[in-house]
């Protein structure tokens, strides 16, 4: 089982947001922001090229709930999901990085050189 799943099920304790039957918030353990919640589903989905249209329409409200719960929805924010290995998804469940609460740079490339991709 992984760790999400543990967190989802109450046997690793999280910092919760907000919850719902479905799915779960809770704080980032290393925040990139001033605000940093994690956003699962509660039933195990590898990444989110596994997600269902039908489950992903059931979470964007949920999604939407979260940043008005911590007060972001107005003022903006960045929505982030990782799939795969070449995407840098490090845990294999579907999670979206909530991140807010300051005005945010776009920094992850800034030290990339393109030609090391070709």
């Amino acid at each position: 089982m992984c760790i999400f799943c543990k967190i989802a099920n109450n046997e690793i304790p999280s910092n919760p947001v907000l919850e719902s039957e479905e799915f779960l918030a809770f704080h980032d353990l290393n925040p990139k922001a001033p605000v940093h919640i994690l956003i699962i589903p509660k039933q195990h989905v590898d990444s989110f090229s596994e997600i269902s249209g039908a489950m992903m329409e059931r979470m964007t409200p949920f999604i939407h709930d979260v940043a008005k719960h911590v007060g972001i929805f107005e003022s903006g924010y960045r929505l982030v999901t990782n799939s795969g290995e070449n995407g840098g998804q490090e845990v294999k469940h579907l999670h979206f990085h909530l991140l807010g609460g300051a005005r945010l740079k776009w920094g992850h490339f800034d030290d990339a050189d393109p030609k090391d991709f070709f």
